[in-house]
Parts: C-alpha cells; structure tokens; sequence
C-alpha cells in the first residue's frame, strides 16, 4: 500500500468516524448525552459545541438535563436546543434545563430516517471526493513521468476498491442506524 493509499484510506476512515458521531446525535428514544453532541451554540461571539458551555445529564430514561455554566448563556442555549432538527422542547429553571424526550411516533421515525439518509449521503461524497483527490494524485504523477500508465491504472483500481469499501461501510452504518429508530 503506497503513502498516497494509506493517505486516502485515514482520510476516508475520517469521513466514516464523522458519520459514526452525527448518528449519535440522532435519537432512537433512549435518552442520551450523545444527543446533543452535533448541537452548537452561539456564544461569546463564536459558534461553539454545546459541551464547552454546559454540562448535559441523563438523570431519567427519557430525561436530558443541561446545566448551563454562565447564567447569560440560558436563553442562547436554549435556541439553539430549539432550533435543532431534533424535535426537543426545553424547559429552563434557572441555568438548568429540563428537555422531556417524548415518545417516537411513526412519522417522527420516519423523518428520523430521512436525517440519518442525508448524514450517509454526505459521508458518501466525502468519500467520493477523497477518491476523486486520488486520482488526480495519480494523473498528476503520470503526466509529470513519476509514474508510468500500468501503475496509473493500478493505483486507479486501488483506489476504486478502497472506495467501494468504505461506501458498503457506510451503507452497513446507515442500515443499522435505521434498523436502530424504526425499532419500537
């Protein structure tokens, strides 16, 4: 395996570990701190993850309790739990707040679904992307007679199967995760 291979191979297992991690963030009617994770929040003029202003807790099965650090960043942090596409409905006591997990209905699966499609549709592009940044590697060395054309094509189909690798992985991820919401 060539340095630019194993190179393309990290920076797919990128696209994959990024997958695995917005996944997490998608509810499957457990309560769970990871829900919160892709959450950001506009504070101290920056657009910062939710764990660097608050801790968030799981006190009940269907439970989140956020604990906000700074008393002036309630109201911020709250907006930004609201307008996320997670369907979460805070309620503020203090610089505590209390989001209820309601149940998952079937439409609300569904729309869950959809959400963890478009994360897999994006992780496939990056992979693609990275293949397409590989190839051109390769046709550059080519023309620049660092490489002859055996090895371009070889280095071509390398790449190709790495490729295909990492879609059927992400492919089996979004399988799971769908089987993981639609379950009731």
């Amino acid at each position: 395996m060539s340095a630019n291979t194993k190179d393309l191979k990290r920076r797919m297992q990128g696209a994959l570990d990024a997958l695995a991690t917005e996944f997490q963030g998608l509810r499957t009617g457990r309560a769970s701190a990871d829900l919160l994770t892709p959450i950001h929040v506009d504070a101290y003029g920056a657009s910062m993850p939710l764990n660097q202003v608050a801790s968030i807790a799981v006190p009940e099965p269907r439970m989140l309790s956020v604990t906000v650090w700074d008393n002036s960043m309630v109201k911020s942090v709250e907006k930004a739990i609201r307008e996320s596409d997670l369907g979460l409905n805070p309620m503020t006591e203090g610089t505590v707040l209390r989001i209820p997990l309601p149940e998952l209905n079937e439409e609300r699966r569904a729309e869950l679904s959809k959400v963890a499609g478009k994360y897999a549709e994006q992780a496939r592009i990056a992979v693609r992307n990275i293949r397409r940044d590989g190839i051109d590697h390769l046709k550059k060395q080519e023309k620049d007679g660092e490489i002859n054309q055996d090895d371009l094509h070889r280095g071509q189909d390398d790449i190709q199967k790495l490729t295909d690798e990492f879609v059927s992985k992400i492919d089996a991820a979004l399988a799971d995760k769908e089987k993981d919401i639609m379950q009731v």
